[in-house]
């Protein structure tokens, strides 16, 4: 099979064996740059936006992800939009493509996985493995340690609270939490009003 066939059946949601050495030297070309991404000094800036402007499928304007960062095929299958701030040790296994909306903020230590393998045990003796997209929306922000898993759909505006698992897809403006990850309540009024417990949000910043 031709690289770019083989490419598109790893992004495709079908079973492919994962050792194909063709492939893997295709993948040390993309690791290299995240690799070098990585060295990066504090205060280049602008050469990281540069160099994710390279790296990555779509990325828009105002994006920032600290170091280290890693990522299975150095961003090439992310999409992101624009104002998105990712903490530090983002890990996106990108095998197939992740989509990421405008002003999404992840915290420390998340993972958002696309792939699988196989339960049976045979399969997995052969090295195969499936990769299944993931959508995270607008204005969401993931919470510290969060593994996001294989074809999960997260919509706008909802929190996914620190520490959890999310095996499901999650719908817009609620907050979500858990192992695994479930809806714990809808965004309300009351979150117009205070930031954490009983701490008062400013009005004038709402405006």
């Amino acid at each position: 099979m031709k690289l770019e066939d083989l490419k598109k059946q790893v992004r495709s949601g079908a079973l492919y064996s994962c050792d194909d050495e063709e492939l893997a030297v295709d993948q040390l070309k993309y690791l290299q740059k995240l690799y070098k991404y990585n060295k990066t000094k504090p205060m280049q800036q602008k050469k990281r936006e540069k160099m994710l402007k390279a790296m990555f499928a779509e990325i828009g304007e105002n994006c920032y992800i600290e170091t280290p960062f890693r990522s299975n095929w150095g961003g090439s299958n992310v999409h992101f939009g624009k104002n998105i701030y990712a903490n530090f040790n983002l890990t996106l296994v990108d095998d197939a493509d992740i989509y990421v909306g405008d002003s999404t903020m992840f915290g420390p230590n998340v993972i958002v996985c696309t792939a699988g393998h196989p339960i049976n045990a045979k399969l997995r003796e052969q090295v195969y493995e499936f990769n299944i997209p993931i959508h995270i929306g607008k204005n969401v922000w993931i919470g510290a340690n969060s593994v996001i898993l294989p074809g999960v759909t997260i919509g706008d505006n909802s929190v996914i609270g620190a520490g959890s698992i999310v095996t499901k897809d999650i719908p817009s403006n609620v907050v979500a939490f858990g192992i695994p990850c479930k809806v714990q309540r809808e965004i309300s009024e009351k979150d117009d009003k205070f930031y954490f417990k009983d701490m008062q949000i400013d009005p004038e910043l709402l405006k």
